[in-house]
């Protein structure tokens, strides 16, 4: 099917024919690796002590490791993806996934490519709505702690906390694309590193305190064989999750100076990636050693730490504002692909297509389509709502990274690469990928099973 695709002449947008820009492309080695960042370390990071905590002190670093060298080469065969060559229309940027899959292996897959992607990109909008509610509420808890005692209830909601997360987003999407983003990216990566940084120094603090390192090889002990396996893959679908940005690489991608994107694109991924991996593997192990079998799901939400208070606020305060952006970053992709559909569908629709100019008191102009506001707004408030009905960190976060890991990351970036470099069936490369892509089949299966069995298990228990 893929050389079908090779030779077929799909829709060809002018604007993705090299020479011929809509736009300026500005983006550089330091931006990408800002973008890459603010999509890595997210929500992730704060399972990953609770992860280490099921797999143990062996298994736990290495899967952490195995998951970033996956990584890394799924982004290397995606960075070199961007470029299609078509037979008629020379070198073809391909500024999304889909887009990609699409002129590598023909409409029938870009079309499953398509709801995989969405379907991950408003997964994770989810959880960090669920995440930033947990964090402020954990803010309040911890002024609560601090004056009443480590024993009071304190007991707060998260609704109203994701619907002001939600209103804060509604106002953030009239941005209008990742292009106006570089700000947003910078400034989220820096409150990544700040409260990645803060949960490292409580969880070496912590071990210092306790004088010897906390945990066991082969984690917290479960009542049965079951339990213990389905916690295991749980954590092992919550570790996918931190490493989500392979649906996002090509529009990272798309903002770079051409001709030699995707070189920048592979220095970017292996900076970020390394950088990202050093902070998971400080969090998840000090973490662990500094909890053991009392490790919580959330490193600064599930207070294994209560004092200084301050720092706790100032960490949560921080995730709060990563997420606003990491929101925005997972989002862009859909608005983008959403609004780019209907303005081809009714090109002579006024509501979908006219924009009107406006202009505030000592700000600058700015233009405003009602398509845009209707649609953004919709989305996030159908987030939130999402967000609300299934408040579960560690299992939503599983879910999430299983449904993502195999297609997003594996397959369709190794099935490119044969089509790509025309690898031959049977070959020695070919069996190699596809063994490679099997496997990661079978972990994302077992992964996603995990993590809904613990949702069902949640939610019958509330």
């Amino acid at each position: 099917m893929g050389d079908e695709a090779m030779d077929e002449s799909p829709l060809i947008q002018t604007s993705d024919v090299l020479g011929e820009d809509s736009f300026k492309r500005t983006g550089n080695l330091q931006r990408a690796v800002a973008h890459i960042i603010t999509g890595v370390i997210g929500a992730g990071v704060l399972s990953l002590a609770w992860s280490m905590a099921q797999l143990g002190w062996i298994c736990g670093p290495v899967i952490i490791l195995l998951f970033a060298a996956t990584t890394v080469l799924s982004s290397y065969l995606l960075s070199d993806c961007y470029r299609f060559p078509h037979p008629h229309h020379g070198n073809i940027r391909c500024p999304s996934y889909t887009r990609a899959v699409k002129l590598y292996l023909g409409e029938k897959r870009e079309k499953v490519c398509g709801v995989l992607v969405h379907a991950s990109l408003y997964g994770t909008t989810t959880a960090y709505i669920i995440t930033s509610a947990t964090s402020i509420r954990a803010i309040l808890k911890s002024n609560c702690y601090h004056k009443e005692g480590h024993q009071a209830p304190c007991n707060y909601g998260d609704t109203m906390y994701m619907i002001l997360f939600g209103l804060v987003q509604v106002i953030m999407s009239f941005i209008p694309n990742l292009h106006n983003m570089t700000w947003v990216s910078v400034v989220a990566a820096i409150m990544s590193f700040t409260y990645s940084f803060i949960g490292l120094g409580l969880g070496i603090k912590t071990v210092l305190e306790n004088g010897r390192i906390m945990g066991s090889l082969t984690g917290i002990p479960a009542s049965n064989t079951l339990d213990k396996l389905w916690l295991v893959f749980q954590a092992i679908g919550d570790i996918a999750f931190a490493y989500p940005y392979t649906v996002i690489l090509l529009e990272i991608q798309d903002t770079l100076v051409s001709p030699s994107e995707n070189k920048t694109m592979k220095k970017a991924s292996v900076i970020s990636i390394f950088i990202t991996t050093f902070f998971y593997l400080c969090c998840g192990c000090f973490g662990y050693a500094a909890f053991g079998n009392e490790t919580p799901g959330n490193l600064l939400t599930g207070f294994g730490f209560y004092e200084p208070y301050w720092l706790i606020d100032f960490a949560n305060a921080c995730i709060v504002l990563h997420l606003i952006g990491g929101y925005q970053i997972y989002s862009q992709p859909i608005f983008g692909a959403f609004e780019r559909w209907c303005s081809k569908k009714y090109p002579n629709s006024g509501f979908v297509n006219n924009f009107y100019q406006m202009k505030l008191p000592r700000l600058p102009s700015f233009q405003l389509n009602m398509f845009r506001i209707c649609f953004r707004t919709a989305y996030v408030v159908s987030t939130t709502l999402l967000a609300s009905l299934f408040p579960y960190f560690n299992q939503v976060l599983g879910v999430l990274g299983a449904i993502g890991f195999w297609p997003l990351t594996i397959y369709f970036p190794v099935e490119m690469h044969f089509v790509q470099r025309k690898i031959e069936p049977w070959s020695r490369k070919w069996i190699v990928f596809r063994t490679f892509s099997f496997i990661c089949f079978l972990v994302s299966l077992m992964g996603l099973i995990a993590s809904l069995e613990g949702i069902i298990s949640q939610k019958l228990s509330s």
